[in-house]
């Protein structure tokens, strides 16, 4: 139980502001413990923060107020202060502490755009059962919150099954898929602001059976919002993958799209160009429908790597809406070619960056 002098101290402690601040040092949490009997006063003090000055300025202080007190004869002020982390170091901390969500899955990569109607979603799919061809377990989550597309390509009309408090993913074409598609009527839109996302997001994470997993890929909403900095917070990504066209206006917002991650410490694996060309189906001409090398172009300038170009094909679009990844339609077509090199360029360039990332500083 405190003295009455503790508790003098205590009181008097609460006029002593942080300097800058309007709040006092006893609601900043502070002041650690008071110990004071027969005249004297022992303060232990404990905060974090850059600025050295304006500690030892709040331990003069305290000192000085509790020198006030009539009862008090000698103080002593003792002061711990510690470097808070940086905004990159608690991110690293928040995704080390998050990573149980999905403790089992080696590496995570997320397919991105940074705008919609690139085919995004189709790269996802193909990249992963192609990935799941090559002998890897794997797993596709749709991110894709606001327009998720997943159940149609995979041609999945069912709900999930629950088990006690874990979602099953469905398992089709030898990798397992989930979607918050399978859970939501088709026809009901998304009106969602940004914590519901990140909660939806989290779920999708953390409350999904993927157990172990060589890659999980997330196919992300299009753009740089709430969806994508959920993921880079809550999980510690492999690295993402950028899907544009070869459009001047696409590779403006692949770049975006890019410097999002980087922002945030997230590796870019590299750029995949989806509709790079059309091959006539008759006569085998190529035709460069939206100019020529935009992604490569762009994957030099960016300093990242190029991961490949998928050709613009009818029967890409036709086995999506039928339920059936071209991957898997034509498994030896040239579009699974092309897959099955972008695939591999994602496991070189996994593996890459795992050997050149440093171990996490937890502080």
């Amino acid at each position: 139980m405190a003295t009455d002098l503790e508790t003098a101290v205590w009181e008097t402690l609460k006029g002593v502001k942080f300097p800058g601040m309007s709040r006092d040092i006893v609601s900043f949490g502070f002041v650690h413990s008071v110990k004071a009997c027969a005249g004297s006063a022992v303060v232990e003090l404990q905060m974090a923060t850059h600025n050295p000055a304006a500690a030892e300025k709040v331990k003069d202080e305290v000192e000085r107020a509790v020198r006030t007190l009539p009862e008090v004869h000698e103080v002593k002020v003792n002061m711990n202060v510690t470097r808070p982390p940086t905004r990159e170091e608690a991110a690293q901390k928040a995704i080390a502490q998050d990573s149980s969500l999905i403790p089992e899955v080696r590496h995570v990569v997320a397919v991105a755009s940074g705008k919609g109607g690139v085919g995004k979603s189709t790269v996802a799919a193909n990249l992963a059962v192609k990935l799941g061809q090559l002998g890897y377990r794997v797993g596709l989550l749709d991110a894709d919150i606001y327009g998720p597309s997943v159940p149609m390509m995979f041609g999945i009309t069912d709900k999930p099954r629950v088990d006690g408090n874990r979602i099953i993913p469905f398992q089709k074409y030898g990798i397992k898929v989930m979607s918050l598609g399978f859970i939501l009527e088709t026809d009901t839109p998304v009106i969602w602001r940004g914590p519901m996302v990140m909660r939806a997001i989290e779920q999708m994470l953390g409350d999904v059976e993927w157990r172990e997993l060589d890659y999980l890929i997330l196919d992300l909403p299009p753009g740089t919002g709430d969806a994508q900095l959920t993921v880079t917070q809550k999980v510690p990504l492999a690295g993402a993958v950028i899907v544009t066209t070869p459009q001047d206006v696409a590779l403006i917002d692949a770049r975006k799209g890019l410097a999002m991650f980087k922002k945030v410490n997230v590796p870019v694996i590299g750029i995949i160009e989806n509709m790079s060309s059309f091959v006539c189906p008759h006569c085998g001409e190529v035709t460069d429908i939206f100019k020529k090398g935009g992604g490569e172009r762009t994957a030099e300038v960016l300093d990242t790597a190029y991961l490949g170009a998928i050709p613009l094909d009818p029967k890409i679009v036709l086995g999506g809406d039928a339920g059936v990844p071209i991957v898997v339609a034509e498994p030896d077509g040239p579009h699974a070619d092309a897959f099955r090199r972008v695939a591999e360029a994602v496991v070189e360039e996994v593996a890459r960056q795992s050997e050149m990332k440093p171990k996490l500083s937890i502080v």
